[in-house]
C-alpha cells in the first residue's frame, strides 16, 4: 500500500481542484451521469448517495432487467430510472438518449468499484473546452487489493496497443468510467449493444479525431452483487469474443487517423 499513496494523494488533489473549478465555472453545463445496472441492489444506493451534487445535474439509471430491488433503491436515492432492456451497450445508449438536455454524459458502473467523487475530474477538461472525451485508467491509478484481476489489466494494455497501431492513440484501459460530450457521442454512430460498447467508443472516438484525455482513476473492490464479466470465468469467456469481434468490425469500418491521445503528466 505504501507505493500507492503518492498516486492516491495526487488524484485526490486533482479531484478537489476539479470540483472547485466546476463549481466556479461561469458557463453552466448540464452533466448527466449514466449508470447501467443489472441486479445491483446491494451497492446502487450507496453509489448514488456518494455522487457530488454540485457537479452532476441528472442521474439516469438504465436498468437492464434486474430481478432484485435495484430500480426501487435507485429511485429512493433520487435517480431517474429507465428500463433499457438487456445489453450493457443498450443501457448506455438508452441513458445517453434520455439525457436530451445534457452537454456532457458520464458513464459509471453501479457496483461501487468506481469512486463517484472522480466525476468532477473527468468532466472538467471537457467543460474547459480542451477535450471531447476523457477516460479513466485503472492501470494508471491506485488499485485496492482484489479490485481488478491481472487479466483485466492485460486486456486493457493489449487493446491499447492494438488501437495505437490503428489510430496512433495510447489507451491503457477499457475502463467504463468515462465522460464525453453528448453531441460527440451521438455523432460516433455507436451500434454495439453488449460488452463491446466501451472499446467501440474508444475506437470511434479516435477514428473521428476527438480530443482525448486519459487520466488515472482509483479502482475499488465492488461493493455488492456479482461481476457480469471479468469477475468470473464464465463472464470473461462470454464477453471476450464479443469484444474481439467488435474490435475487428470497427477496425475494418473506420479509416486510420492521426488523432492523438494526450495523457496527463504527473509532476
Amino acid at each position: 500500500m505504501r507505493k500507492l499513496r503518492p498516486a492516491v494523494e495526487l488524484v485526490t488533489q486533482m479531484t478537489q481542484a476539479a470540483i472547485d473549478s466546476a463549481a466556479a465555472s461561469a458557463h453552466p453545463c448540464v452533466v448527466a451521469l449514466a449508470i447501467p445496472t443489472l441486479n445491483e441492489e446491494a451497492s446502487i444506493g450507496d453509489v448514488l448517495r456518494a455522487v457530488p451534487p454540485r457537479v452532476v445535474t441528472r442521474i439516469i439509471v438504465a436498468d437492464g432487467g434486474s430481478t432484485d430491488a435495484t430500480a426501487a433503491r435507485a429511485r429512493d436515492a433520487g435517480a431517474e430510472v429507465i428500463e433499457a432492456g438487456r445489453g450493457y451497450g443498450r443501457a448506455c445508449l438508452a441513458a445517453a438518449t434520455e439525457a436530451e438536455d445534457a452537454d456532457i454524459v458520464v458513464f459509471m458502473d453501479g457496483d461501487g468499484a468506481d469512486d463517484p467523487a472522480f466525476v468532477a475530474a473527468l468532466i472538467q477538461p471537457i467543460r474547459a473546452g480542451a477535450f471531447d472525451f476523457v477516460i479513466g485508467s485503472r492501470a494508471r491509478g491506485a488499485r485496492e487489493p482484489g479490485s481488478i484481476s491481472w487479466h483485466q489489466l492485460a486486456a486493457g494494455y493489449a487493446a491499447g496497443l492494438a488501437m495505437r497501431s490503428l489510430y496512433g492513440v495510447t489507451y491503457t484501459d477499457m475502463c467504463a468510467f468515462r465522460a464525453i460530450r453528448r453531441d460527440a457521442l451521438l455523432g460516433l454512430g455507436m451500434i454495439e449493444m453488449t460488452y463491446g460498447w466501451n472499446i467501440e467508443m474508444q475506437m470511434r472516438a479516435a477514428g473521428a479525431g476527438l480530443r482525448i484525455l486519459e487520466i488515472p482513476v482509483p479502482c475499488r473492490r465492488r461493493r455488492g452483487g456479482a461481476s457480469k464479466v471479468a469477475g468470473s470465468v464464465r463472464g470473461t469467456l462470454g464477453a471476450a469474443p464479443r469484444i474481439v469481434a467488435t474490435f475487428i468490425r470497427v477496425a475494418t469500418s473506420t479509416r486510420q487517423t492521426g488523432a492523438a491521445l494526450t495523457r496527463e503528466h504527473r509532476p
